[in-house]
């Protein structure tokens, strides 16, 4: 599995990237190769105030946008010194967009028509409160009590599904005979989708972004991804999260990314989310993280200390 792993990414790497809409790659598949961007200040959900308003006018989306990048705005110096600390860094290291999305729709989520995340199943808010409740009791016991994003490791807007966040908001899609292979900036994850209707993994066998298959739906790839482990639960999903992805190519600067979110053990009805992505001229680049992961050492040596203030005052 190891050498077939090594051997597919030797080909991927091996061709090129540059694809253009309306041309299919040297095989007869459609062309989705580049490196594309999500980064936008749409939100998933539509904002209560907009109720049901679907898209923004012109004159609208003037206004939206200059008002959330000025409330957004991490220069600005108002308020007391626990605000200014809690807006971190500053404007200039932060990267989630300065436009929305090209359709100007008030919401990323197209389907329900309001916008919002359906609600959560009554077994589901019961896994969403254990899950609170062991993070506020263990919240630094050790390396494995905190986030995989804390951990280095993973970050769950790299997919699936595919979403913006607040910097590396790049993805470079490759293609070859039989795979397409998905590299995310942020936590530098790599997806390699086999095309050949291979059946998922077995049940039991559980993956950080989950198992993904794909196939061609004329001009569009359909990624169906299972197998998710609770670690990378989505939304407080759980065991049976079912994600289909449908990207197409709708003209040479623009990816269309839609993704279906499936697990009736969670939500009371599936949603679906949509987002134009644009290509990108520039590269990506090695995301390293944390240098050597300092910052995990002061978390916990912090919690320790914490800790022992508390049994000191008792």
């Amino acid at each position: 599995m190891r050498l077939r792993f090594v051997l597919v990414m030797i080909v991927l790497v091996a061709l090129p990237v540059a694809g253009i809409s309306g041309q299919n790659t040297p095989w007869g598949d459609p062309d989705l190769q580049g490196i594309w961007s999500n980064r936008t200040i749409t939100r998933l959900e539509r904002p209560q105030e907009l109720a049901d308003k679907e898209f923004f006018t012109d004159e609208e989306a003037v206004e939206y946008v200059r008002d959330t990048l000025e409330r957004t705005n991490r220069d600005r110096r108002d308020g007391p010194a626990e605000t200014d600390v809690r807006r971190a860094y500053n404007d200039f290291w932060w990267d989630s967009g300065t436009t929305l999305v090209k359709t100007l729709r008030t919401s990323i989520i197209i389907d329900p028509p309001d916008g919002r995340i359906p609600p959560l199943t009554e077994e589901a808010e019961t896994l969403a409160a254990e899950r609170a409740e062991q993070r506020r009791l263990h919240p630094a016991d050790g390396p494995e009590s905190r986030s995989l994003g804390d951990r280095c490791i993973w970050w769950r807007s790299t997919g699936p599904p595919i979403l913006p966040t607040a910097y590396n908001n790049n993805y470079q899609i490759v293609q070859s005979p039989g795979y397409v292979a998905i590299l995310a900036e942020l936590m530098h994850a790599v997806r390699i989708i086999p095309l050949d209707d291979s059946p998922h993994l077995p049940e039991a066998t559980l993956q950080l972004m989950g198992d993904s298959r794909g196939h061609w739906e004329g001009d569009t790839l359909v990624v169906e991804t299972t197998n998710f482990t609770d670690r990378t639960n989505f939304r407080n999903s759980g065991a049976g999260l079912r994600v289909i992805e449908r990207f197409r190519r709708d003209d040479p600067d623009t990816l269309m990314y839609e993704f279906t979110i499936d697990d009736e053990a969670t939500f009371t009805r599936s949603w679906t989310g949509q987002i134009p992505m644009v290509k990108s001229d520039g590269l990506i680049y090695e995301y390293a993280c944390h240098e050597g992961n300092y910052a995990m050492t002061n978390l916990l040596e912090a919690a320790r200390a914490e800790e022992a203030r508390a049994a000191g005052d008792q």
